[in-house]
């Protein structure tokens, strides 16, 4: 991890310079600062645009009850790639622009959500809800991992309306347990 900081703050800021340096040789000093600009500029417009598309979808997966896992990953990813676009430099400017890219951050997602799958130190566990993850075609969903942690819950004044009224329950009996049946 050391290494990965080291190779961020110091490695990419030289990537940078090098590339400015050989890009304004090429075609100027004015011109290559113009170019920054312009991507700046291109970026912000992309990142509003699909922002908003994605904030879109997210309360339509939303309204019909569903995790937006992938909406909220695609956020993250225009996030980032926003910070990127906006740092001068062409290599944060080209790696800003992948962000922007759909299909480019559904291969991220992908891998970003199998890596975790496999990890030891993180279970998934989805009850009730359907369409959470980046496989919403395959119908299955990812479960509890082999020892992984329960969390034990209680629900408060919480009446479904397909269920009885327990207005006869005594208010001294502790609240009931989800999935106990009452």
């Amino acid at each position: 991890m050391p290494i990965l900081i080291l190779f961020l703050f110091i490695g990419i800021p030289l990537i940078e310079i090098y590339l400015f340096i050989q890009v304004g040789g090429s075609i100027g000093v004015w011109p290559t600062i113009g170019l920054v600009v312009l991507t700046a500029f291109i970026g912000t417009a992309l990142l509003r645009q699909q922002g908003m598309a994605t904030l879109a979808r997210a309360q339509a997966e939303l309204d019909q009850q569903k995790l937006p896992v992938r909406e909220l990953f695609d956020g993250v990813c225009l996030l980032v790639g926003g910070l990127l676009l906006l740092t001068p430099g062409f290599l944060t400017d080209a790696l800003g622009f992948a962000l922007l890219i759909p299909p480019l951050r559904f291969v991220l997602g992908r891998g970003v959500w199998a890596a975790l799958a496999r990890s030891r130190n993180v279970h998934f566990s989805v009850h009730g809800a359907t369409g959470a993850g980046f496989d919403r075609g395959s119908g299955s969903q990812p479960g509890p991992g082999p020892g992984g942690p329960v969390i034990d819950g209680e629900e408060f004044g919480v009446r479904k309306d397909d269920e009885h009224n327990d207005g006869d329950r005594n208010p001294s009996d502790p609240p009931p347990r989800i999935g106990s049946g009452r």
